[in-house]
């Protein structure tokens, strides 16, 4: 699959699933205790940077905006960008005091060194691993030196396809990568890995799920 088709396939999936996702996903942080851990801890590195809390954080591949809102609610100046119009529609209904923007996270409209952090909540993992080293490059870009990423991702070693989500046929591959090769890409990025976890999946989820907190040198 090339580039263009599997974003063209990302964006008319959840095009599609948009209103439902923002239904079913609106309060998973309120179960997930680990998960809001590794954000609060992205959140006080961020604010802890020299510079870092005038410097903004964006939320990539934000979907229908609720982790951008959880951020924003840590004290992070926190704007989020979805490849999916319609996803961006539903988070700037949802939270109208943040800002969205639709774009790629591989070619930001962001100016080189101006951001205090960089988050992927699971929006690499339909990312063909081939194209990650571009991605992860672009991370490193807009970040300004002491600048943290943090990528949540599936942990696993495999592709997964995905034909139904969210109530609706979609078009989609999931890959799950390992954390090893993960922070290995980050690295060739110039984006250090500071720390890592793995968790066991909830009932609803069918593997272990990775975080990698990186920072930029």
């Amino acid at each position: 699959m090339t580039a263009s088709s599997y974003l063209h396939s990302v964006r008319a999936s959840y095009d599609a699933v948009a209103v439902d996702c923002a239904r079913l996903l609106g309060t998973d942080l309120a179960g997930k205790p680990l998960d809001r851990a590794v954000l609060g801890a992205f959140a006080e590195c961020v604010r802890g940077e020299r510079g870092g809390p005038g410097r903004a954080v964006a939320d990539l591949g934000c979907g229908p905006g609720r982790v951008t809102a959880h951020l924003d609610g840590l004290g992070v100046r926190t704007f989020g960008v979805d490849l999916s119009p319609a996803m961006v529609a539903v988070a700037r209904r949802t939270y109208p005091g943040l800002r969205f923007e639709v774009g790629a996270m591989a070619a930001l409209d962001v100016a080189d060194g101006v951001l205090g952090g960089v988050l992927a909540w699971y929006s690499t993992v339909h990312t063909p691993p081939s194209e990650l080293p571009g991605v992860f490059a672009e991370f490193a870009r807009v970040l300004a030196p002491g600048g943290h990423a943090l990528v949540a991702f599936e942990a696993g070693d495999e592709r997964v396809r995905l034909d139904h989500a969210y109530g609706h046929p979609v078009d989609l591959d999931v890959y799950r990568i390992p954390p090893d090769r993960i922070a290995a890409l980050l690295a060739g990025a110039g984006l250090a890995e500071a720390a890592r976890l793995v968790r066991e999946p909830t009932p609803h989820e069918v593997s272990q799920q990775g975080f990698l907190l990186a920072r930029k040198s």
